[in-house]
């Protein structure tokens, strides 16, 4: 499983190697992605990343809670949802299978959205 501390700057995130024979995990580059298209006042509270295999592919599944706050919170999770499923997302050697919302919704400072994703490696 692969998580991420939610204080290290967006920057660092992408800063992703692959352990031994195994690829990079798209989960830091995917974050990234999902921060820009959401905006300044989008962090990562929560994100995990495991292993997930089919018959026929392997990948990642991907568990992400983003928070939003301030004035622009509401605009920024429409800017965030609007779309999402139809986005194309830039990871080297995998593809967003699939990506959807399972909860979202207000805390004390602002807006909060839980989204999964299934990333797919590239053959």
């Amino acid at each position: 499983m692969t998580s991420i501390d939610p204080h290290v700057r967006a920057a660092n995130l992408i800063r992703n190697q692959p352990i031994g024979k195994g690829t990079a995990d798209p989960l830091p580059r995917l974050l990234a992605q999902l921060i820009a298209r959401a905006g300044d006042n989008a962090r990562v509270e929560r994100a995990a990343s495991r292993p997930w295999a089919s018959a026929l592919f392997e990948g990642r599944r991907h568990v992400v809670r983003l928070a939003m706050s301030g004035a622009e919170a509401l605009a920024a999770k429409a800017r965030l949802l609007d779309g999402l499923s139809e986005a194309q997302w830039v990871l080297p050697r995998h593809f967003v299978a699939d990506i959807c919302v399972d909860a979202e919704g207000d805390s004390a400072d602002g807006l909060w959205v839980e989204l999964s994703a299934l990333t797919i490696e590239e053959w």
